[in-house]
């Protein structure tokens, strides 16, 4: 397994940009695919990006599709950078590792989370 911790969120105006950024240790980071999902308030926890084990390949959710980037560094981060953001991008942002697909039951490692708040 691989140990996950998140950071960079925050209150932020609507049209606003953030960085959210998550630290692996544990098993070779390299050997995992990794991704964000978030979870509103009553909602259930929704996909939002996904990274191939090489970087080479990425997925998006449509929400967020243009205004998301997600990337990685060849040590032990994965970034999630968020461009105009909305008041519907509120939710406690997770990190994950082991897979590329929106179930986050295939997922084997998680975060703790980390709060975005967007104002309008």
């Amino acid at each position: 397994q691989v140990q996950l911790v998140e950071s960079g969120g925050g209150l932020v105006q609507a049209g606003g940009s953030l960085r959210l950024s998550c630290a692996a240790s544990g098993r070779t980071f390299s050997s995992y695919p990794m991704g964000w999902f978030r979870q509103a308030p009553g909602k259930e926890r929704e996909f939002v990006a996904a990274i191939s084990r090489s970087g080479g390949s990425t997925y998006y959710a449509d929400s967020v599709k243009g205004r998301f980037t997600i990337s990685r560094d060849a040590k032990n981060t994965v970034y999630l950078r968020m461009n105009s953001l909305k008041p519907e991008d509120t939710a406690v942002y997770y990190c994950a590792a082991g897979a590329v697909v929106p179930n986050p039951g295939a997922w084997g490692s998680w975060g703790q989370g980390t709060q975005v708040t967007v104002s309008s």
